[in-house]
């Protein structure tokens, strides 16, 4: 069910003190005015610095200024969002993102210390909890890219509420709340004017060589007039995704206590071709951070069930590096 914003931050009890992933967007203004409010002297601000464009600093800027009104400290790192060859833009500045977050030693570009008591946080010095501002459409498009990709479960769960990463604990209370809302709600905070409180708007949001911005910009407008209550019914078909692949990866689990790890060939041909690839999936993702296409993984589960000599080899290019066979096991390496 969609919710108003005060409904999902009244409802959202996130471990403290408690760092906002800020922007400078609509979606993480609301998210940082409304955290500072219910928890005065406990939230703080990251603006990750992409350098991506040339308003970036621009951004930064807006953001130190507008922490400084609210009394919320804010710390400004600097990240190298570049893509490598077969990595998306996306996905380079999300990795770059997260490793900012989870370092502490990345270089301070700036910072507003609201008051000493909380001097740690906004130096950021030992953040565990990080809330994220994206949103119902958000997730909804998320779904859309993954169908539109093939993806499998993991895709179509689309963004978990709640996740653990390189020891951070992260949120997204507003999974709930469309971007409608989100700017209703800052319409109507008219002590900063008004206009309500000031936020900033990327130019690559609609840029429609982009993806996702398709979707937001083509589909999401179509399904809202032929079907209202679709963010609420994607969410309940996400959640369901989500809960079967859970208990695959419960299944996953034990099947690897079976093969032990690195994978026993012999052990893994006792699966079938559905349990070895669950099991091959979840060992590559868990062990190693890396995803096999349906491709190689298809081609991986033949090579196994082929390998019955002890001069079968097996060299598979999977995920980002290679599957070897290494006597009676396989195992993966990045050269």
């Amino acid at each position: 069910m969609t919710l108003s914003l005060d409904q999902a931050i009244a409802s959202f009890e996130p471990n403290l003190p408690l760092a906002i992933g800020y922007s400078g967007g609509a979606d993480s203004t609301a998210l940082l005015l409304a955290c500072a409010r219910k928890w005065p002297s406990q939230v703080s601000a990251i603006h990750i610095h992409h350098g991506l464009q040339a308003a970036a600093d621009d951004f930064a800027a807006h953001c130190l200024a507008f922490c400084k009104r609210i009394n919320v400290p804010l710390t400004v790192k600097k990240v190298d969002a570049r893509h490598e060859l077969g990595e998306s833009p996306e996905s380079a500045a999300r990795n770059a993102r997260y490793s900012a977050f989870s370092s502490s030693n990345m270089p301070l570009s700036a910072v507003f210390n609201a008051s000493e008591a909380i001097k740690n946080i906004a130096n950021n010095v030992n953040i565990a909890n990080i809330a994220l501002a994206q949103h119902a459409d958000d997730q909804v498009e998320t779904l859309l890219l993954a169908l539109s990709r093939g993806a499998g479960l993991p895709g179509l769960a689309a963004m978990p509420a709640v996740w653990q990463r390189d020891g951070i604990q992260y949120y997204r209370p507003l999974l709930q709340v469309s971007a409608a809302e989100i700017r209703r709600w800052l319409a109507v905070q008219t002590e900063f004017g008004p206009a309500g409180a000031p936020y900033v708007e990327d130019p690559t949001n609609t840029d429609e060589s982009f993806t996702r911005n398709r979707i937001r910009a083509k589909l999401l407008p179509a399904l809202d007039a032929a079907f209202p209550q679709f963010r609420d019914t994607f969410a309940r078909s996400s959640a369901h995704a989500a809960q079967a692949q859970e208990l695959l990866n419960e299944v996953a689990v034990e099947d690897l206590f079976k093969t032990e790890i690195p994978p026993n060939i012999k052990q893994l041909q006792q699966l079938s071709d559905a349990k070895m690839g669950n099991a091959l999936r979840f060992w590559l993702k868990t062990s190693h951070q890396t995803t096999p296409s349906t491709a190689q993984l298809s081609q991986l589960v033949d090579q196994i069930k082929a390998c019955t000599t002890r001069g079968h080899q097996i060299h598979l290019k999977v995920g980002r590096g290679f599957i070897k066979r290494q006597e009676a096991c396989i195992d993966w390496y990045n050269p």
